[in-house]
Order: C-alpha cells, then structure tokens, then sequence
C-alpha cells in the first residue's frame, strides 16, 4: 500500500509542476501587465520601461519561471507586484493570502459539515427504496439545483432573503463579530447557497455508486438470501461505495476552496478566489500564480487523500492482478 501511496504522490507532484507551466505560460500571454494598470494614463513609453526594468518584467520569461518554480519549491510566494514600483516597498503574498485563507476554509468547513452528511445520508435513502416516493422526490429535487445554475440560486436568495424579507445581509463581510450569530447572519447567504450546489451534486452522485454496487453479484446473493436490505446497504455495499464516495467528497471540497468564484463575488466575501480574480484586474501575476498552485496542491492532497480511503477500504486495490 506505501508503494501505491508513493506512486500517486509522485504523480501529484508531476502534475504540480505541469500545472506550473500552464499557470505560468497563461498569465504571460494576458494582455498587458502590471505596469500598465499602475500608471494608467500617464504611462510613457520611458515610464512603463523603467517600471518594468524596477519589477524585473524586462527579464526572459524562462528566467522568471525558474526563479518563480525555486521560490514556490522553497515555500516562499514572494512579493506582490500591485504595491511594489514608485518607491513602494510592496507586500508579501503570504500577507495578502493569510486572511483570505482563513475565511475560505472556514467557509468551506461549515459548508461540508452540512452539507456533506445530508447528502450521503439522502443518496443512501434514494439507493435503498429505489423507484418510491422518497427516491423521486429526493431525484427530482436534486435534478434540479443541478440544473440551475449558482448564481441563479444566489441571485434569489439574494433578492427573496436580503431584498424581499430583510432578515440577512446581501454581503459577505468578515469583521470582527460580536458573537457566533453575527457570524452565522453574515455568512448564511453564501453557505446556503453553496449547500444547495454541493447537496445536488453529492447526493445523486451518492445515490448512482450505491446502486451501482447493489447490481453486483455478491449483492444479489445477499438478496436471495433473504439477508434484510439495510443490512446488505450498510455492512455489505457501503463499504465498496466508500472508494467513490470519498472521490465525490474530494473533488466538492476542492470546488469549495477554488471554485467558488462566483459565488464570492456575488457576495462580495474575502476569499481566496475572489482574491485571485482581484490579481487578475491588476495584473499581480504572482498573486494570480500563487493562488493557483494553492488551488492545484489542494486538488491534489484531496484526491490522494479519497485514494488512501478506497485503498484501505477495498482490499482488492491492495492487491492487483
């Protein structure tokens, strides 16, 4: 099994740096650069050559990246582009991610922590009584927050909560909260939202991996049997449905962390992507860079992390053929 987890952390690290090479290859061709955006109109074509030779723009890019890859290598994300140029002593990254950090993963773990059991424990009722009235109703629910769009349903959570009715705030804002229910009135909007998209999307992928394991033979044995069929979900089938499970829970926290752009910036939250798309409106490059291999070694600890789990959990993936 060390073996097995070795290997995938070698090709995570792979992808680690293929992602790099994209990242790094993408921000170069953007359009314009942070220069541009500090001096706007007065820019010169003096004034832009020597604030670019200041910020080390003029350099190859070769050499920008194998400096940018031996920083990011060393843990060390280097200086914001956006503060630094006219005398400016810049800020570090680390500064700038720190907090927005913090609140995207505190985000994310109220999100999980409900919507995560809600929805196993749905997709699992959907996969036990197959075709009855809690099957339809759980699908057909599920069916459509999949097919609505998030920024529809924040739009009218929007306009029915916060416009309408009065009870929360339309924006996100984290200040310093007086006490838990500020905290919770202030971030309802945005964790509504976001259960409602992960709900969908886990239960039914719940649901599907459960019945799944239920058409295999030794199920079916089971049921021939007589053996009772929430004993044959829960000590037989759940077990080989963790694997998958876990892949589903993995890949909808990863969405939490990085994919959440919309849905921060319609509630105008400090997270980490609307940080990022922020770097991109001034072209911080190393910003934009830095959040982005944020969000790939998230993607990646995750993913190994529901491989461990399937390893461990089925013992066949232990031992190949």
């Amino acid at each position: 099994m060390m073996r097995m987890i070795w290997r995938r952390l070698g090709i995570g690290l792979v992808t680690l740096w293929v992602v790099s090479l994209i990242m790094f290859a993408g921000t170069e061709i953007l359009p314009g650069d942070v220069a541009e955006i500090m001096l706007g109109m007065e820019a010169t074509p003096e004034s832009l050559a020597a604030l670019r030779s200041e910020l080390g723009l003029n350099r190859p890019a070769y050499i920008r990246y194998f400096e940018w890859l031996g920083d990011m290598a060393r843990a060390d994300l280097g200086m914001s582009l956006a503060g630094r140029g006219n005398g400016g002593g810049g800020t570090t990254i680390e500064v700038l991610i720190g907090d927005r950090l913090d609140n995207t993963l505190l985000l994310a773990a109220i999100v999980g922590a409900i919507s995560i059991p809600i929805s196993v424990i749905l997709g699992l009722i959907a996969a036990m009584f197959p075709g009855s009235f809690y099957d339809r109703v759980i699908s057909f629910t599920t069916l459509c927050l999949v097919a609505v769009p998030e920024f529809f349903i924040a739009t009218m959570l929007v306009l029915i909560f916060a416009v309408s009715l009065g009870w929360l705030p339309a924006i996100a804002t984290m200040q310093n909260f007086s006490s838990l229910t500020e905290l919770v009135r202030s971030l309802a909007l945005p964790i509504l939202t976001l259960c409602f998209v992960l709900f969908a999307q886990m239960a039914r992928m719940t649901r599907a991996t459960v019945l799944n394991v239920l058409s295999s033979p030794y199920i079916e044995m089971a049921i021939l049997k007589g053996v009772p069929k929430h004993r044959i979900i829960m000590k037989h089938a759940l077990f080989n449905a963790i694997g998958p499970i876990a892949n589903i829970i993995a890949l909808n926290v990863a969405y939490l962390i990085s994919g959440v752009v919309i849905v921060e910036t319609i509630f105008a939250f400090p997270g980490l992507a609307k940080l990022m798309v922020d770097g991109v409106q001034v072209r911080d490059m190393p910003l934009v860079q830095a959040c982005g291999m944020i969000f790939c070694a998230t993607y990646i600890v995750l993913v190994l992390f529901a491989d461990i789990c399937s390893i461990v959990s089925n013992p066949r993936l232990r031992h190949p053929k």
